[in-house]
């Protein structure tokens, strides 16, 4: 059995699908420039990930039929999330190869190009950093709000900003919370985007400035000049709502899509906080995380669990 999940979009690599390691990383793009006298300026244009790929067996009476759903998602040549332990990619297969040996044994290649790292929270202060962020770029959605006036969309952002409240930690945060707040910025994002399409509407219906034409009336084209005037402040502030918007709804998604599943059959939180944080004491997380429990650290029948990405700090003192 592998002692790590590795996951690409909806496909679960299981038992010798899941390869021994999988080597990740990249390169600093370089310009160099080589001065007269021996000087060489070095100018860093940043970050690039390398291809992240590994092989395996797809063993059992449903090894083609897997074969073939990976082959699929190459076809398809769409953005993927791949993910393992705490390493989550946005990635595009490059390259599938699976050797068919028998129906049941078919080894297989993959290689995938990473479009970005969405592993941003890594380190002991993530969980602190992504509550800073996401409250953060709320506060800025809620003036920016304010600022556009609109009944529906500060209504939802009101909505929005109390889903949020409700949240401790994000990093340790049950994947319900996590999905009824994204599910909150998401309908924020809806109505901005509805916003900023129909202020360009208006614009584009522009044949004159305020429709000023001789024989309109006076309050008709007083009217019209003022709806464009109002398109015309209101459309750069709704762009960047829908980007701060998107900003928590990446980070949100990537905290939600980043929870480890352990199945276990019995047992207690306490073992499974001690061999996934190395901290008995984080058994906490766990319960925080798994509300179905009740705060019950001993474990009946089989359970999928979710394991956050990150323990919290309580010390092991429950806090329901």
């Amino acid at each position: 059995m592998p002692d790590f999940a590795l996951k690409l979009g909806n496909f679960q690599f299981k038992d010798l699908e899941v390869p021994e390691s999988i080597p990740f990383g990249g390169t600093q793009k370089l310009a160099m420039h080589d001065l007269v006298g021996g000087t060489r300026v070095i100018d860093s244009m940043g970050a690039f990930c390398g291809p992240v790929e590994w092989s395996g067996w797809l063993l059992g009476k449903d090894a083609l039929a897997r074969a073939r759903q990976l082959d699929d998602l190459r076809e398809r040549g769409a953005s993927l999330l791949l993910q393992w332990s705490e390493i989550y990619y946005a990635v595009v297969i490059r390259d599938f190869r699976a050797d068919f040996q028998r129906a049941y044994k078919i080894p297989y290649k993959i290689v995938c190009e990473v479009a970005s790292d969405l592993s941003k929270f890594a380190g002991s202060d993530a969980g602190q950093s992504i509550d800073r962020q996401i409250k953060s770029d709320a506060a800025a959605v809620t003036d920016m709000g304010s600022a556009i006036g609109d009944g529906a969309l500060s209504g939802l952002i009101d909505s929005a900003n109390s889903a949020i409240d409700t949240v401790a930690s994000f990093a340790n945060a049950a994947q319900s919370t996590l999905s009824n707040v994204l599910q909150k910025v998401t309908a924020v994002r809806d109505r901005a985007q509805a916003l900023v399409a129909s202020a360009n509407s208006e614009l584009m219906k522009v044949a004159t400035l305020g429709g000023i034409l001789p024989n309109n009336p006076v309050a008709q084209q007083v009217a019209k000049l003022n709806g464009q005037i109002n398109s015309a402040l209101s459309l750069p502030v709704l762009v960047q709502l829908d980007r701060v918007a998107g900003r928590m709804q990446t980070n949100i998604a990537s905290v939600y899509k980043s929870a480890k599943h352990v199945v276990t059959a019995g047992g207690d939180l306490m073992k499974l906080a001690a061999k996934e944080y190395d901290d008995a004491m984080a058994w906490t997380s766990l319960a925080k995380a798994n509300p179905e429990l009740l705060w019950d650290p001993l474990v009946e029948g089989v359970k999928t669990l979710i394991v956050p990405l990150h323990k919290d700090t309580a010390g092991g003192l429950p806090n329901p």
